[in-house]
């Protein structure tokens, strides 16, 4: 007697599914009756746990390695001296030596007239440094870190776009202070007998230790040379979020950047170093803004389905606010957009596009998230 064999239901692995129907999988998750929750096990509002370590480079002035879930990247900030006499139709604009300066921003502190005139510097600082390309960021993603880049080939769309995103977000956020970036000279004194000063440089003019004599013109200092910044960024592996990890492996790398003393020689014409590393200093960072990246995922097919889905979409039914996607989310969603936030949860930018799925309260909780991925970021970065 032969028995019938019992038909077994048809069932194939979860990955199996999430490759026939990508928007099913993730859909299925998200609305599952226990809870939302996303394949990678987190909530749609929580972003994977960074890592950091700084100093990794040993011949840049500045490096860092930055880890989230499966995203890695590597920073290096690498320093070029540029000589003005090399930038076409360069006109100097009075600025201040370093200690005069920080000296006035402390005596301004509780001036209104002084916050303005501090607060005006500082954009004219960031013009300069903008229209003299002192920082000069890079991002290569032709190293074999997904399959869609493969190494040798030349840069890609997403390569040039968020070497873009950067450069923007490095001028707007004034992140950067242009004080240490400054190479000055001080010319000696006209007048016979006098006290020759000792320049004490560390990247700007510093206090003449000697004191003027009675009678005694000093000749005014000048900018003879700038320090530009070369950001290079090489991600290992991507697995979604290029821009935040990018951002924040530049944040450590800046942050980590050592420029040595450096002062201009009259006699041979040129830039001299100093190789004491007790005499060099650090930049200027005046503020650390983090980014936090979402999409906006449908789950009613992309947009495709009956006139009662579209109905529902347009209540606002099946659609999720997901922050730090990786590459799988990455590819479903079409409304994207970044919330960086600053000190004191300043908004510095907010970029977005692909739709109208995040609305303003959307957009007001995705802010309080960016705050929190700040606080997150600062207890990473050792800052309290």
């Amino acid at each position: 007697m032969t028995l019938t064999p019992i038909p077994q239901p048809l069932t194939f692995p979860a990955l199996t599914f999430a490759k026939l129907a990508p928007p099913s999988f993730l859909a299925a998750h998200l609305t599952n009756p226990k809870g939302s929750t996303r394949p990678s096990g987190r909530t749609p509002t929580q972003t994977r746990a960074p890592t950091c370590n700084t100093g990794s480079l040993s011949h840049a002035n500045g490096s860092a390695v930055v880890r989230c879930g499966d995203t890695a990247v590597v920073c290096g900030v690498r320093g070029e001296i540029l000589k003005t006499g090399d930038v076409a139709e360069y006109e100097a604009r009075e600025v201040k030596g370093g200690d005069e300066e920080e000296e006035d921003d402390e005596g301004d502190e509780d001036d209104e007239g002084g916050k303005e005139r501090r607060r005006k510097s500082r954009r004219d600082d960031t013009a300069e440094m903008a229209r003299l390309n002192l920082l000069v960021p890079n991002i290569e993603l032709a190293t074999g870190c997904s399959p869609a880049h493969l190494p040798g080939g030349p840069p890609s769309v997403l390569a040039q776009t968020l070497t873009q995103r950067v450069l923007t977000l490095l001028h707007t956020s004034d992140m950067v202070g242009m004080a240490p970036l400054r190479i000055w000279f001080q010319p000696p004194r006209e007048t016979t007998g006098a006290t020759s000063g000792v320049m004490r440089m560390g990247g700007d003019m510093e206090e003449m230790d000697a004191r003027e004599e009675e009678g005694e013109e000093m000749a005014r200092a000048e900018v003879k040379a700038f320090w530009v910044l070369y950001v290079d960024v090489l991600f290992i592996s991507l697995d979604g979020n290029a821009f935040d990890a990018a951002w924040l492996a530049i944040l450590a790398a800046l942050k980590d950047t050592i420029l040595p003393r450096a002062w201009w020689d009259a006699d041979r014409e040129m830039v001299l170093c100093s190789d004491d590393p007790v005499e060099a200093r650090r930049l200027e960072i005046r503020d650390l803004p983090v980014p936090l990246s979402f999409g906006v995922f449908e789950g009613d097919g992309l947009g495709k389905g009956s006139k009662e889905k579209e109905k529902e979409k347009e209540k606002g039914k099946e659609k999720w606010v997901l922050v730090d996607m990786d590459g799988f989310e990455e590819a479903l969603c079409r409304e994207e957009g970044t919330v960086v936030v600053g000190g004191g949860r300043r908004v510095v930018r907010i970029e977005k596009s692909g739709g109208a799925g995040a609305g303003m309260a959307e957009m007001r909780g995705l802010v309080d998230l960016a705050a929190k991925r700040r606080k997150e970021w600062m207890g990473v970065l050792g800052v309290h």
